[in-house]
């Protein structure tokens, strides 16, 4: 049997993980009051209250070696193959861990991808290669589709403030500077695996423009899936899909909330589109 696994940075929930029949391992985000599995101990709203209230910015620690090897053993020994697609090794030292994982079994039936992607990209990844599986390619077809595919993912974001992102981090200060100006709202893609500020609008329908303006250059393969995700706000995340429903053209779209690993840099309200782009 192929055992398709991920982590918690893919934003698909555990519910959802059992029916598509896969693996989600959590990250997991430190507050003061303690460690909370992502997915599993905190919901994402209960995630973005307690975000409101903190006075300092949590902390996210990555996947241990010993959390993966402990699955791994587990299917390895029931005679299974592994494809791991995990988050960006730009972004977290999970990919590395589960590397470290595999090679402790030199077990040539798992196989590691750094999907150089985060939240509902990698989520779009992870369920094209759950489609791959139930179309019974093998576990080495569905790596090298994967491994085809992930240059491909695009994603472009509108987020409130770039200020949870320069805080955790992710990007410089002076990146965050384009987030300053009152009334601004940055623009934000993942290139090479690292979040990167594009653009910046004036209110989320210029920001929407800005977003569309952006897709289109790229263009949509529509042979795969299109992926809409928001932190912690249904009425943006429907606004922002109605307005890109008359400009795109496939009825086969995935919905995801952006949890509390992704949210502890993104903040509140951030929201945008993921798509497999045109070779």
């Amino acid at each position: 049997m192929i055992r398709i696994i991920t982590d918690s940075t893919s934003d698909i929930s555990q519910q959802h993980g059992k029916e598509l029949g896969i693996d989600i391992i959590p990250l997991r985000v430190n507050f003061a009051d303690g460690a909370y599995r992502d997915g599993i101990d905190i919901t994402s709203a209960e995630f973005y209250k307690k975000l409101a209230q903190s006075e300092e910015l949590p902390t996210t620690s990555q996947i241990n070696p010993y959390e993966f090897d402990n699955l791994f053993k587990k299917y390895i020994d029931n005679g299974d193959e592994i494809v791991g697609i995990f988050i960006s090794s730009h972004l977290s030292g999970t990919f590395q861990s589960a590397v470290a994982a595999r090679d402790m079994h030199n077990d040539k039936n798992i196989y590691i991808i750094d999907s150089q992607n985060v939240t509902f990209p990698l989520g779009l990844l992870i369920h094209q290669a759950v489609r791959f599986r139930d179309k019974g390619l093998t576990a080495a077809q569905i790596v090298a589709e994967i491994e085809n595919l992930k240059s491909r993912v695009r994603l472009v974001a509108v987020v409130n403030t770039l200020k949870y992102l320069q805080m955790g981090g992710r990007i410089s200060a002076g990146t965050a500077v384009v987030g300053s100006v009152l009334g601004i709202n940055p623009i934000i893609a993942i290139i090479d695996g690292k979040v990167e500020s594009v653009g910046k609008a004036r209110g989320r329908k210029q920001a929407f423009r800005w977003m569309l303006d952006y897709v289109e250059k790229q263009g949509i393969d529509y042979s795969y899936p299109i992926a809409f995700g928001s932190s912690n706000s249904e009425e943006i995340l429907n606004e922002c899909i109605e307005f890109f429903k008359p400009h795109i053209d496939t009825q086969d779209i995935l919905i995801s909330d952006i949890g509390s690993i992704v949210g502890t840099y993104a903040g509140p309200d951030a929201v945008g589109i993921s798509y497999i782009a045109k070779k």
